[in-house]
C-alpha cells in the first residue's frame, strides 16, 4: 500500500513537536488577561503560525479560547480535534530530561505533551501536509481544531461549539488504536465539609491524575511513620515531613495506579479520628473502582467504573475532596450521584458537582468507524476490534467523531507521568495511518 510520508515529513514533524512541547502550557487562568495562561496563548499562536507556513488558512478566537487551521473550500468538513494544553510536569526530580525541553534519546522523544496531545496533533498535521505535497485533491474541507482547556474544564470547546460550525465527521488523535467508539461519562466532583482542628493537608492538583505524592507534617508524625512501616507503604522523611509515594496514572486507569493520598489516609486513620480521613481510608480505599460506594458498576461496551480520589484540601476552615469518576456508557449517572451523596453524608461531607461530560458512543457499523478500522488493519495487520475507553477526548464534543490513535496497543502509556515520551518508530507508523485515513475520508 502506498505511503505518502517521506523522511522530510518525518523530520519536519519532529522539529514541530520539539517546538510546541517547549511551551509550558499548563492552565494558569487569567494570567496577563488570557483565559488559560500566557504559555497556552503563546503555544496556540505558534501552532497557528506553523499551520500557515504549511499552507493552511487559520483563525484564532478573539478571546483566545481556541483556534483552527483548515485546508480546502468544500461544504463538508472533516475535523481533527486536538489540544495544546498539558498537565503539570509532576515531580521534576524524576524526569531524565527537562519536561519542556523535548529531546530525542534512543529513539524516543521525551517531554510533557509528546504523548498527550502535542505529539499526536503534529503527526496528524504532517500527515495532511504529506497529502498536500503529493497533489491529492480533497473533496472535503479538513479543519484542525486546537483546544486549550482539555486538561481542565473544556471551556475552549464549549466556546467553539457556541460560535462555530460542526463537523460532518472527525476524530481526535488523543487516545489509542485501533479506535475508541465509546467513552465513559466523566464526572468530576467535590466533597465539602467543615475544617479540622488537628490536621492540615494539601494533596493533588489535577482531577484526572492519580496522586503519586502525599505529604504530612504535624504532631502525629511519629505515629504516622510507624503506621506506614506497619502497612509496608513506601515513603521518605525529610525536614520533619513524611511524603508517601504512589504511582501516577491517568484517572481513567485509576485501578492501575497507587493512590498516595489514600495510603497516607490509611496510616493517619489509625492515629487520628478525622471523618474525611476515615472516608478516604476505608470507603475509597485502594480498589480504584468505588466498590464500597457503588458496588460493581460495569457494562459490555465500556467496562468498569473508575474512581479517583485526586486531591484533598484540609485546613482548620475547610475540607475539600476532589474526585474524578469515569462512568460506563450505559450506567445511570443520577444513581451514581445519589449513592455518592448518601455515603459522603455519613462522613459529614456534602456533594458538589464540578464538571460533567456525557459519554460518547458511535455505532461500530458506522461508515466512520469501519473506514478508520479498515485502514488501521491494512496498515498493521492487527485485526483487533474497536474498543471503549474511560478516557475523555474532544471526540465527544461533536456528533460522529471518535478517538483514533496515536498510541498502539503494545505501546507503554506515559501520558500524565514523569518521563512522558513517544517512540519515534511508532509515531511515524501513526503518521502513515493518519495520511491514508484522511485520504479515504476526504475522497
Amino acid at each position: 500500500m502506498k505511503s505518502y510520508i517521506t523522511k522530510a515529513h518525518q523530520d519536519a514533524c519532529v522539529d514541530a513537536i520539539k517546538t510546541i512541547v517547549s511551551y509550558p502550557s499548563v492552565c494558569n487562568e487569567g494570567e496577563n488577561g488570557t483565559p488559560f495562561g500566557q504559555a497556552i496563548s503563546d503555544v496556540l499562536d505558534r501552532t497557528l503560525l506553523l499551520c500557515e507556513e504549511l499552507g493552511f488558512k487559520t483563525y484564532k478566537d478573539p478571546d483566545g479560547y481556541y483556534g483552527y487551521a483548515e485546508f480546502g473550500q468544500e461544504k463538508e468538513m472533516l475535523a481533527i480535534l486536538c489540544h495544546l494544553d498539558v498537565v503539570p510536569e509532576g515531580d521534576r526530580s524524576l524526569w531524565k530530561t527537562e519536561p519542556f525541553d523535548c529531546v530525542e534519546i534512543d529513539g524516543h522523544l521525551y517531554g510533557r505533551g509528546t504523548q498527550d496531545d502535542k505529539g499526536p496533533s503534529m503527526l496528524a498535521l504532517f500527515a495532511v501536509k504529506s497529502l498536500i505535497d503529493a497533489g491529492v485533491i480533497f473533496n472535503k474541507r479538513i479543519r484542525f481544531i486546537f483546544g486549550t482547556d482539555e486538561e481542565t474544564l473544556w471551556r475552549c470547546m464549549n466556546r467553539y461549539n457556541e460560535k462555530e460550525e460542526q463537523a460532518t465527521f472527525g476524530f481526535a488523535p488523543d487516545s489509542s488504536f485501533p479506535l475508541i467508539y465509546a467513552e465513559k461519562g466523566l464526572l468530576q466532583a467535590n466533597l465539602i465539609g467543615t475544617g479540622s482542628d488537628s490536621l492540615e493537608i494539601e494533596v493533588g492538583k489535577a482531577y484526572n491524575v492519580v496522586p503519586a505524592r502525599a505529604s504530612y507534617h504535624g504532631e502525629f508524625l511519629k505515629q504516622v511513620k510507624e503506621e506506614l512501616d506497619r502497612l509496608g507503604f513506601e515513603y521518605v522523611e525529610k525536614d520533619e515531613t513524611i511524603t508517601v509515594y504512589g504511582l501516577a496514572q491517568h484517572a481513567k486507569d485509576a485501578p492501575h495506579g497507587i493512590n498516595a493520598l489514600v495510603r497516607l489516609s490509611k496510616a493517619i486513620a489509625n492515629c487520628i479520628n478525622e471523618p474525611v480521613i476515615d472516608f478516604l481510608a476505608t470507603v475509597v480505599d485502594e480498589d480504584g473502582k468505588g466498590l464500597n460506594i457503588f458496588g460493581d458498576v460495569q457494562d459490555e461496551p465500556s467496562g468498569n467504573l473508575s474512581f479517583n480520589a485526586a486531591g484533598l484540601t484540609l485546613t482548620k476552615d475547610q475540607t475539600e475532596v476532589r474526585l474524578d469518576i469515569r462512568i460506563p456508557v450505559l450506567a445511570d449517572k443520577e444513581k451514581i450521584v445519589e449513592q455518592l451523596s448518601e455515603k459522603a453524608k455519613e462522613y459529614g461531607l456534602t456533594y458538589q458537582e464540578f464538571d460533567y461530560l456525557a459519554p460518547l458512543y458511535v455505532p461500530i457499523d458506522s461508515e466512520l468507524v469501519t473506514t478508520l478500522l479498515a485502514v488501521y488493519r491494512e496498515k498493521t495487520g492487527d485485526q483487533s476490534p474497536a474498543i471503549s475507553s474511560g478516557g475523555a477526548t474532544f471526540a465527544r464534543t461533536m456528533p460522529n467523531c471518535v478517538a483514533f490513535g496515536a498510541l498502539f496497543p503494545e505501546s507503554i502509556q506515559t501520558e500524565h507521568q514523569e518521563n512522558e515520551n513517544i517512540v519515534l518508530e511508532d509515531a511515524f507508523k501513526a503518521m502513515d495511518i493518519y495520511a491514508e485515513t484522511i485520504y479515504r475520508l476526504t475522497r
